[in-house]
């Protein structure tokens, strides 16, 4: 499904992007943009700029740009077409029929109904949970686990009454088809038997981040099994991409989340204040839970179960957390199983108080590694030694890895000189394809496979580039040269009338980084007018579209803009932009040649780069 181009422009022109994101952020105006803290991660000094020429953000402190549709997606988890649909609305511009072929018009049909089906199930769950039928799973809620009625109407929450067809009469009488009945997947039909999903249970509306419900959670009422049952997996409802309470805590305040393993703990942590709350649908954390978090924060705190079950439920969801670049720390709910427990138990502020003392994730780790070694005996030491240099193989920069052995070693009293050298031996034998057995520490070679250590690539799978072809990763561009190609864009950008005159020196295709050529060729292309919101459209992965806007996104301090400066300063500064750039393409064919005369010449021209200077007539 898609709308032209001329479609999409009409809607991002027809809604000024200060306005859009001044509904969402205080914004101050300094200079030529407007600045404000950042919605994507948590700040104290507004590093968040909006510039209403450009119509784009960015933000200087976590990188996060582009421009009113994507800030909409952003901010709110839309997709590009929601994020279109509620801009249009806002604008009161119709949209046209988008051009898409008759089964993309259906798929988009068959969500739409089963959104409706699920919104008519949660109003008819929640008011069976009023009626005498139901009072067993109101005494549940409310007496059993003290909610209140404010929280079960927040909620949504509800009962599915004892009768198997209940609900599908209910859906029947609303006017549904079998086949939309079917397709939601809270009835199943066959030709001799039709039965609800949930029967006899508590029900718990699972909501997207937009509040719409699509699908359900039930606890059965008595000794039934399963004790927790989910929908099934629906066009709408896919348990391993959504977490329960996202829709409320992406709203908080509250800087970090907290990640808790049921239905219950969120609600409770909810009614008691903490509006931060999130779980998993009843499956293991994983790497789209930890992507979605990170749309809303940079840290995370987990909070699941203090029993066996919880404790490897932190172990892994804390590698996965790293990974997506979440900071992550353990709270301790001990003596208490879980978080409505100990609310119920001490109450507010001292879970508040827990929060604060809430542990670093890593040493937690290493704390339950230790209860497996028995470190009076010498050789057990040795495992739990030889486990801790294997965990700290994880953190793939030095610096990093070194501020972790240094608390490690002061931690658990390990030798810090000794457990750096074991963490060295065994980053240097994982790099030649050496692994350890789990069991008995032997090493084993893995043939073909070897372990980068620095990067973001840190285990031996292939690496892609940017069209994602597996082995055909390209050599990384150094970061000074991104740094020197992005200042001549920031140049070009703010100022496209300038680009003639580094044309003249400059091709798009000289430049390194892919997406900036991308950037320069579109400048070329429209000197008289590059329009940075449209760019923005046309990138496609969010590490893309943050980079261009990093460097579409001209900074030159205090607000000011090229327009402010003197043409001497801006022939000194554009000279300068280029020089780099030229320079760096030079170093690259030095460091590939081996012809002697070539070497010469690429020599003598970046000698002659010194004097080399741009006039602005």
């Amino acid at each position: 499904m898609r709308y032209d181009e001329s479609t999409i422009e009409k809607v991002r022109e027809a809604n000024d992007i200060v306005d859009v994101v001044g509904q969402y952020v205080r914004l101050t105006k300094k200079g030529a943009n407007y600045f404000g803290l950042c919605p994507f991660h948590g700040e104290k000094t507004a590093s968040f700029s909006v510039s209403p020429r450009k119509q784009i953000y960015y933000c200087f402190g976590c990188g996060a740009g582009g421009n009113v549709i994507s800030f909409l997606m952003e901010y709110e988890n839309y997709s590009f077409q929601e994020s279109l649909k509620a801009l249009a609305d806002r604008a009161h511009i119709d949209l046209p029929e988008p051009k898409d072929g008759g089964e993309d018009r259906g798929a988009r049909e068959l969500k739409r109904q089963l959104l409706d089906i699920h919104k008519d199930a949660a109003m008819y769950y929640y008011r069976q949970l009023q009626t005498p039928e139901g009072a067993a799973g109101y005494r549940y809620f409310s007496g059993q686990r003290r909610l209140s009625d404010a929280t079960i109407t927040h909620f949504g929450l509800g009962f599915a009454p004892k009768a198997s067809d209940a609900l599908y009469r209910f859906l029947k009488d609303k006017g549904w088809s079998d086949e939309i009945i079917s397709a939601s997947g809270l009835v199943t039909i066959q030709e001799t038997k039709i039965h609800d999903k949930f029967w006899n249970r508590v029900m718990f509306p699972i909501m997207d981040t937009n509040s719409r419900v699509i699908g359900f959670g039930g606890r059965v009422m008595g000794d039934g099994v399963p004790k927790y049952l989910n929908s099934p997996e629906t066009l709408i409802f896919d348990k391993s991409a959504h977490l329960y309470g996202l829709n409320f805590a992406r709203k908080s305040r509250r800087k970090y989340m907290l990640l808790c393993e049921g239905y219950m703990d969120v609600i409770a942590l909810h009614q008691a204040g903490f509006t931060n709350a999130v779980a998993s649908l009843g499956t293991a954390f994983n790497e789209k839970h930890a992507r979605l978090l990170k749309r809303y924060t940079d840290l995370v705190i987990l909070t699941q179960d203090s029993d066996d079950a919880g404790v490897n439920a932190k172990l892994r969801a804390y590698p996965i957390l790293y990974d997506a670049g979440i900071q992550t720390k353990v709270l301790d709910m001990s003596p208490y199983k879980d978080p409505d427990e100990f609310i119920r138990a001490e109450g507010p502020d001292a879970y508040e108080t827990r929060i604060r003392q809430a542990k670093n994730a890593f040493i937690y780790m290493i704390e339950v590694l230790k209860k497996h070694y028995d470190l009076s005996d010498p050789a057990e030491k040795t495992a739990f030694y030889n486990g801790v240099a294997d965990r700290l193989c994880m953190f793939r920069e030095p610096l990093e890895r070194g501020n972790y052995i240094d608390s490690v070693s002061h931690e658990f009293m390990i030798p810090k000189d000794e457990l750096k050298a074991l963490v060295d031996r065994r980053i240097e034998e994982k790099g030649a394809g050496i692994r350890y057995d789990d069991t008995n520490r032997r090493p084993r070679v893995i043939e073909g496979q070897s372990l980068q250590t620095s990067g973001t690539a840190a285990y031996p799978e292939a690496r892609s580039g940017r069209n994602g072809a597996a082995g055909t990763a390209k050599k990384p561009v150094p970061l000074s040269v991104q740094q020197n190609e992005k200042l001549l864009l920031s140049w070009i950008c703010e100022r496209p009338d300038l680009g003639r005159y580094v044309f003249q020196h400059i091709r798009p295709e000289d430049l390194q980084t892919e997406i900036y050529r991308e950037i320069a060729a579109d400048v070329r292309e429209h000197p008289n007018h590059f329009d940075a919101a449209s760019f923005l459209d046309r990138c496609g992965e969010d590490d893309e579209k943050r980079k261009a806007a990093a460097a579409v996104f001209a900074e030159f301090g205090n607000g000011a803009s090229l327009d402010d400066m003197s043409r001497m300063d801006l022939e000194k500064g554009l000279s300068e932009a280029v020089r780099h750039v030229l320079r760096a393409g030079i170093d690259e064919k030095i460091a590939s040649c081996s012809d002697a005369s070539e070497l010469g010449r690429l020599q003598q021209s970046k000698n002659e780069l010194r004097s080399f200077k741009i006039t602005i007539t």
